[in-house]
């Protein structure tokens, strides 16, 4: 069978302008395509009002523009897209997998402690039923297996989607869509072939396998690409302290994220040089003929 054309995105969430972590991953998913000839799509991950910040997806987009690297195809909002995710969860509520949580943040971590499981595990509390409290969240039921998938840049890598995840939010409690549901629903929908992000999510894409499958849905190839981190060795992010990039020097913001991917620098003349010299190294790397 002939493969899929290949289908790359970059998903930024608009709670904040773009900073050198997201422009990593913004330049490598957009040269991973380029390198493989295929197509580039944006999709705004709106779906956090509280978080927002007024006029960020704006300002991401024009910051992308400024690099260099614009969607291919019309931008996707997560937040016109309520309804597509409502049907994948019907789906999941009508294969059984799909119950409701009463717990809240410190029920959780009480039940955590007093079980001695990791923070980031779900004890199972509600599993058999919410006690006759009012629901909060809805949660999935995962099965008692290893997940493996082998990863374009970081090798293989296995999760026991019961031990240590446990069962996992798709519908939070304040009636936002989780990000997990989200994500595998857009990239099914979109025909996405190969995902390049952070190596932040890197266990996170057992969870989205599991969906995927879930919703019989393919699944793409996987490459994740190193974090940039601030002086504290956090994640940069709005939250850390991740200050905008400066837009009056992208050739400069270019080479700084393009070293941090592990390649020599380019001394290109502009960007539109840095683009095509990125993309023929890329390609020798990830993507040979």
């Amino acid at each position: 069978m002939t493969a899929p054309t290949y289908r790359g995105r970059f998903a930024p969430s608009p709670t904040g302008d773009l900073h050198a972590g997201s422009l990593v991953a913004a330049l490598a998913s957009w040269l991973d395509a380029r390198a493989h000839g295929g197509t580039w799509l944006v999709r705004i991950e709106d779906l956090d009002p509280p978080r927002e910040v007024p006029g960020a997806a704006r300002r991401i987009l024009a910051a992308l523009a400024a690099f260099g690297m614009t969607s291919d195809e019309k931008v996707l909002w997560q937040s016109a897209r309520d309804g597509r995710y409502r049907q994948a969860l019907e789906r999941l509520a009508a294969a059984g997998l799909i119950y409701e949580c009463s717990c809240s943040r410190s029920d959780i971590a009480a039940a955590q402690q007093r079980l001695g499981l990791p923070s980031h595990r779900y004890p199972g509390t509600c599993r058999q039923g919410a006690r006759g409290r009012a629901a909060r969240a809805l949660r999935v039921r995962v099965p008692d297996e290893t997940l493996r998938f082998d990863d374009r840049a970081c090798g293989g890598f296995a999760q026991h989607l019961a031990n240590d995840v446990g069962d996992f939010v798709v519908r939070r409690a304040d009636g936002l869509w989780a990000y997990q549901l989200a994500v595998v629903v857009d990239d099914g929908e979109q025909r996405i072939t190969d995902v390049v992000r952070g190596a932040d999510l890197l266990d996170n894409t057992p969870r989205q396998i599991w969906l995927q499958r879930a919703l019989g849905l393919p699944t793409p190839r996987y490459l994740h690409v190193p974090v940039v981190t601030n002086a504290a060795g956090e994640k940069l992010s709005k939250q850390t302290g991740a200050a905008a990039l400066d837009l009056a020097d992208p050739l400069g913001e270019l080479e700084r994220a393009w070293r941090h991917l592990g390649f020599p620098p380019l001394g290109a003349a502009n960007v539109a040089a840095f683009l095509r010299l990125a993309t023929e190294l890329w390609r020798a790397r990830f993507a040979p003929r």
